[in-house]
């Protein structure tokens, strides 16, 4: 019905005889007037989404301040303590898009419970992992795990609301993944310095356990079934060649640094442009022959869609860059324990959030222009940071630190929310598994790709030019990348629906 009055819109025909028609045929076919409504989330359903989104995020930052005593205790050494990072991250990169497919297949719901259980089992694994490499193959199922769960929150509140209830849970998603990602480093430094139990670092693995349960329980109870009105199967070499290419790029990226650029290392980077060709070409190739490729080249053809990729890339590296290279500078250069290193971020949280709640409010006035002004307020931030850096360096606080954080955390809240409600304001329902798992897959590719690189320019510079350069550089080139996000917000669609 919806279909019929559109298209009467669209040709001009007047409104009252499509209305007449629609309540003449409910009058004469009963069971059409009773047919079943869209499935539609409640706020307890909403939180528990949420919550799912919440966990892997956390737990892809709650590491950072913990590795020290991952060292310690398992003398793990600089190349195993990267890929208890890397393995995760690039587990769930790689499988994000196979998991909002099979959502889409399957049923969503089903499938985050599937994962949330996962995630809360390979959780219990990493807590009680009795050796490194023990510890890594957990992380490498604990990001297949948040692989399957993550797409099914987006997708859920893709198919289960309308409108203006839509624009407030895509803003709710957005302020959780911010935070989330600041949250994670505060309680990692948090749980790591309670030594809860005697349980040192793996407690910020453990404490997942309880949480996942009760979201199974809740998922349960709140979170509606959905799934795509067109079940598609499984793109095999879709996934391989998807896979093929985001491993061949992360993974010596990662690693390389720690493991001394092996020949291994290049040979897999120079795999990746003739990888990422071949998967084009396949899903190009599916999608003319009328199959259902992995990644529809259709939905790359959503202005909305593809512009906020493109910008996402830039924006993620930044952030995960600086998480990263904060943990380090805060507790080997400065000195502090794990908690200081935490709670020095807390400005940068209460900032987002408060941003996050007052975007939707100003996007409704200023449209994707919001993006563009949190991406200059970022910048003044970062601009913070390096005149705090110019004073003395061994007496440099938190204090100091405090007002640059606060105000790039503003800046940050003002993009990330308006930025993913943007991306998917296109994407029919139908399709809202893959929709999302694109969208998170560039996201966390660009997370682990944050870390590889601006992590690996700063550890390399800090032997030859000390803590504080090494610090500064990178700050200059995440704020050129801030510059580059300014610009691409420019070409966002202006009304953001």
């Amino acid at each position: 019905m919806r279909r019929l009055w559109y298209q009467a819109g669209r040709r001009g025909i007047v409104g009252v005889v499509t209305e007449t028609t629609v309540r003449t045929s409910r009058a004469s076919h009963p069971s059409t007037a009773a047919a079943p409504e869209a499935a539609v989330i409640g706020p307890l359903g909403l939180f528990t989404v949420l919550l799912g989104a919440a966990l892997p995020l956390i737990d892809f930052f709650i590491v950072n301040v913990a590795l020290p005593a991952v060292d310690a205790d398992l003398a793990a050494g600089p190349a195993l303590l990267e890929l208890v990072v890397a393995g995760y991250g690039v587990a769930y990169a790689v499988l994000l898009v196979l998991g909002g497919r099979l959502g889409d297949t399957a049923g969503r719901r089903r499938l985050f419970l599937i994962g949330m259980a996962a995630f809360g089992a390979t959780s219990l694994a990493c807590g009680l992992a009795p050796t490194a490499w023990t510890l890594v193959a957990a992380r490498v199922a604990q990001g297949a795990a948040a692989a399957l769960m993550l797409p099914q929150v987006l997708a859920t509140i893709q198919a289960t609301t309308r409108g203006p209830r839509r624009a407030r849970a895509m803003s709710l998603y957005g302020a959780t993944a911010g935070l989330s990602m600041v949250v994670g480093q505060i309680l990692g430094g948090v749980l790591v310095a309670a030594d809860v139990a005697g349980s040192g670092w793996r407690s910020v693995f453990l404490v997942n356990v309880p949480v996942a349960v009760l979201g199974l329980v809740l998922a349960v109870r709140a979170v509606p079934e959905t799934r795509s009105d067109r079940p598609a199967s499984v793109d095999v070499p879709g996934t391989l060649l998807l896979a093929l290419s985001l491993v061949c790029l992360l993974l010596p990226l990662t690693e390389g640094r720690a493991a001394g650029w092996p020949l291994w290392t290049w040979v897999s980077l120079a795999l990746v442009p003739f990888a990422a060709a071949a998967f084009y070409l396949t899903e190009r190739r599916a999608d003319r022959l009328g199959r259902t490729p992995l990644v529809p080249p259709s939905l790359l053809r959503l202005q909305s869609l593809r512009r906020g990729l493109v910008m996402l890339v830039p924006f993620s590296i930044g952030f995960s860059g600086f998480m990263f290279v904060v943990a380090v500078v805060l507790q080997q250069g400065l000195r502090k324990g794990p908690v200081p290193a935490g709670l020095a971020l807390v400005p940068m949280a209460l900032a987002f959030f408060a941003a996050s709640l007052a975007g939707p409010r100003l996007v409704g006035r200023f449209g994707s222009r919001v993006v563009t002004a949190g991406g200059v307020i970022q910048a003044v931030g970062i601009a913070l940071l390096l005149l705090a850096l110019r004073g003395d360096w061994t007496g440099l606080g938190l204090g100091e630190l405090a007002p640059g954080v606060a105000v790039a955390g503003l800046g940050q809240g003002l993009q990330l929310p308006v930025l993913m409600r943007l991306m998917l304001s296109d994407v029919p329902a139908s399709r809202a598994g893959v929709g999302s798992g694109i969208m998170i897959t560039g996201q966390q590719s660009a997370l682990a790709l944050g870390v590889a690189t601006l992590g690996t320019l700063f550890l390399s510079l800090t032997p030859a030019h000390g803590m504080r350069d090494a610090f500064t550089v990178t700050l200059l080139v995440q704020l050129a990348m801030v510059g580059a996000t300014v610009l691409l917000s420019l070409r966002l669609p202006r009304v953001v629906r």
